[in-house]
């Protein structure tokens, strides 16, 4: 029997958790669907991640209701992917702020990652109608760009080339805690389709020199101690170089994509076969792995057609 597509039959309600992890500073996570910031200061409200949908977007709100009435005043987007941005117009936020590259990429394949997540995920975009249209951010950065909540500092902070081109990470200096968006991930498995493998490690290197004393990563439970934070960041590592050094081998020395595919299932599936999203996010990490052991620096767009003949091929469903 052919497997399903990517998460198409993941149909199961996830358990949604929104706890604090610093003074005013909460997690907004559910058993490893995309997580959401809350970053609460004198005067206003900045979120990171905006879900898929506004009404998505809406169990964010209610959360953020129920421990303050001060105004959305920013939504910061720590990366270019629909699950992330779609929803961010229900926040009725003052400014959209995201780095530079994640503008770019929204403006070259955004419109190509929206329908392709939609095949993908279709639980996570509740009532698809209200989405307006693509996210564009209306203030974007290079590298560092720090906004003030009142008396509370927030510094947004593009630190490498990650999970995506153009991921930023957000810090709050009074309480040393960190928002990684999927730079890092959380007994989760990191989604690679867009990644930079080769730089990610260093990337994650600067995260790691920030010594934050909480972090919430892009998925999975939100990480209140240094030693968890920490474990993070070392998971985050292995997963991708079992994923990547195993997938290169392979590639330069001649190996098809489907040879690469299920040596990397051979070593990872007892790893990691456990991690939510472990089945949907493998086929496309070893695709872009084999691009980029092969010189393609630029991941190559993901269309609807794409996603399916290569999810075919390396089920061995395609001739």
């Amino acid at each position: 029997m052919a497997k399903e597509f990517a998460s198409a039959g993941d149909l199961e309600a996830k358990k949604i958790t929104f706890e604090e992890i610093g003074r005013d500073l909460y997690a907004f996570t559910a058993e490893g669907d995309p997580n959401s910031g809350v970053i609460i200061g004198d005067d206003g409200v900045l979120v990171i991640d905006a879900q898929a949908t506004p009404a998505a977007a809406q169990n964010v709100i209610d959360c953020i209701r129920g421990v303050t009435d001060k105004p959305i005043k920013y939504v910061v987007l720590s990366h270019y992917h629909a699950v992330r941005v779609l929803g961010a117009s229900g926040f009725q936020a003052q400014e959209i702020i995201a780095s530079d590259v994640c503008r770019a990429m929204i403006q070259e394949r955004g419109q190509e990652d929206w329908l392709s997540e939609f095949g993908r995920m279709p639980r996570l975009f509740k009532d698809p109608d209200t989405i307006p249209g693509l996210t564009w951010p209306t203030v974007t950065f290079r590298e560092k760009m720090t906004l003030y909540l009142g008396k509370r500092r927030v510094d947004l902070m593009f630190l490498g080339r990650s999970h995506t081109a153009g991921d930023i990470v957000a810090w709050v200096p009074d309480s040393q805690i960190m928002y990684s968006g999927d730079a890092v991930e959380f007994k989760s498995a990191c989604y690679c389709g867009d990644a930079h493998f080769t730089d990610w490690p260093s990337t994650l290197d600067r995260i790691g020199s920030f010594q934050p004393e909480a972090l919430m990563p892009g998925r999975g439970a939100a990480l209140k101690s240094p030693e968890r934070v920490q474990e993070a960041i070392k998971l985050t590592r292995q997963f991708l170089t079992d994923q990547y050094q195993t997938t290169a081998k392979l590639a330069l020395g001649g190996a098809s994509l489907k040879e690469a595919f299920d040596a990397v299932r051979e070593v990872c599936d007892p790893k990691y076969a456990d991690y939510a999203i472990y089945e949907h996010c493998l086929p496309f990490n070893v695709a872009r792995a084999y691009d980029e052991a092969l010189g393609i620096d630029t991941p190559r767009i993901w269309t609807e057609e794409r996603d399916r003949d290569m999810w075919a091929a390396l089920q061995g469903e395609a001739g």
